[in-house]
């Protein structure tokens, strides 16, 4: 009988300039882009160099595997937000189905509770994206409403057709119940 190998280790570590042709690839990936509004490069630039952001490099993998060891990016706003408010702006995967979104939303809130020390944690999904709805969810995030029809259910701007967004947000005593039930890993 095998065992199964441990995940290797989840590592973010801030975007470098030299790796927005990565990150611009990985917009562009037919398998991303009905779920995300691509940036240009020099709004990627301007979180990365802009305070309130923080812009991820996601690791999951070895520098010799595809991309480099890059496995994705994350973007978070609002990191001096003085109402302590922090956004997922975004969170860009290139394997999916592995568990590698779950891990990132876990270290991703113990970053926002435990570092930032947001008392809000919120985000916004396109609701055609059901399989990372259904992440947020499991994950303890809780719909607090939506922005009808705000967003083009298409990256083409010739093709009709509108898709809504979906708020959700994780609050600080949530989270902190999360971690007493033993949802939540806190290392």
């Amino acid at each position: 009988m095998s065992e199964a190998r441990p995940a290797p280790p989840l590592r973010l570590r801030p975007t470098l300039l030299s790796d927005l042709d990565f990150i611009g690839g990985v917009e562009q990936d037919p398998h991303n882009r009905p779920f995300i509004t691509p940036w240009e490069r020099t709004q990627h630039e301007g979180a990365i160099r802009i305070p309130d952001f923080r812009h991820f490099i996601v690791e999951a993998g070895d520098a010799g595997s595809p991309g480099g060891g890059r496995d994705g990016f994350v973007i978070l706003q609002g990191c001096r937000n003085p109402h302590r408010s922090v956004e997922l702006k975004r969170l860009v995967l290139q394997d999916k189905g592995h568990g590698l979104g779950r891990r990132c939303v876990r270290l991703l809130k113990r970053m926002a509770f435990r570092d930032l020390k947001a008392h809000r944690f919120w985000l916004d999904v396109k609701s055609l994206n059901a399989r990372a709805l259904a992440l947020y969810a499991s994950e303890g995030f809780v719909e607090e409403g939506r922005l009808r029809e705000s967003v083009r259910a298409s990256v083409d701007e010739s093709a009709d057709g509108w898709d809504s967004l979906v708020v959700m947000s994780l609050l600080d005593r949530e989270y902190a119940a999360r971690v007493a039930m033993g949802l939540e890993e806190m290392s």
